[in-house]
């Protein structure tokens, strides 16, 4: 069995230390040199351990201060299931609702956006064919937790009502219920989940370190047709929420 890397045995150990309350939340942690010194090794590898704790929350860095131990915070619930979306409102309000958080988002509208290669495939369109892009930002408590961009075929929604996701006498009311009328049934999303570390710019935005894990969300709306109708990137800081699956039993 091969030997464990030497930053996680160094972050094995400052994570006890914190468990041990050697250092309690809030407390700066002693200099990279002097940490590598009592464990013997070299000041690389205590930087490594450091930005792993960070990108988990364990840890939080502040530039030209130092290395601090990060405040216990409630992560945020997100709770992922086809049963969730309703006439009366988002998911996401639901969700923030049952743990009396307030609720609200951001975003951003652009019509007639070329999809991309990547996006094109994922809608079963040409590369180049128009889409609304509309990106999201959501709060809890005023705080971001979430980020989204959403692509949708311009030719599905062109010329309606509902052709501004946040926009209209439809805004804000979702993907199944705005496609609903204009006659469009959705039968079902998939959605492909999976960790990676955050860009600078979602890391600017949601307000954790650079390179500091998500959960990066590809989902995809389907017509009862089998036709792609939304396809959407979001992404979910790992240290500030959990991610639910609630799968509905039909009997």
């Amino acid at each position: 069995m091969s030997e464990q890397p030497p930053y996680l045995r160094i972050a094995d150990e400052l994570r006890q230390r914190i468990a041990e309350h050697v250092w309690e939340p809030g407390a700066r942690l002693p200099s990279r040199a002097q940490i590598g010194q009592e464990c013997g090794v070299g000041e690389n590898v205590v930087r490594r351990a450091q930005e792993l704790l960070i990108s988990q929350g364990v840890l939080e860095g502040r530039a030209g201060s130092g290395t601090y131990v990060a405040e216990p915070r409630q992560r945020v619930r997100v709770v992922r299931s086809s049963a969730r979306e309703q006439p009366s409102g988002s998911p996401f309000r639901q969700d923030m609702k049952a743990l009396r958080r307030q609720s609200d988002w951001e975003s951003r509208t652009d019509a007639k956006v070329p999809a991309s290669a990547e996006i094109a495939t994922r809608l079963g369109i040409a590369e180049g064919e128009l889409c609304v892009r509309t990106t999201y930002e959501f709060l809890a408590d005023g705080k971001p937790v979430q980020l989204s961009t959403s692509w949708e075929p311009y030719a599905v929604t062109g010329g309606t009502l509902v052709v501004l996701p946040e926009g209209g006498p439809h805004a804000g009311a979702g993907v199944v219920n705005r496609m609903a009328e204009i006659g469009v049934t959705i039968s079902h999303a998939v959605e492909q989940p999976e960790p990676r570390h955050a860009t600078a710019e979602e890391a600017s935005l949601l307000g954790i370190q650079k390179a500091a894990l998500v959960t990066h969300i590809r989902r995809t709306y389907y017509s009862d047709d089998g036709r792609p109708v939304e396809t959407a990137d979001i992404v979910v800081p790992a240290a500030h929420c959990e991610i639910v699956y609630e799968i509905p039993i039909n009997r």
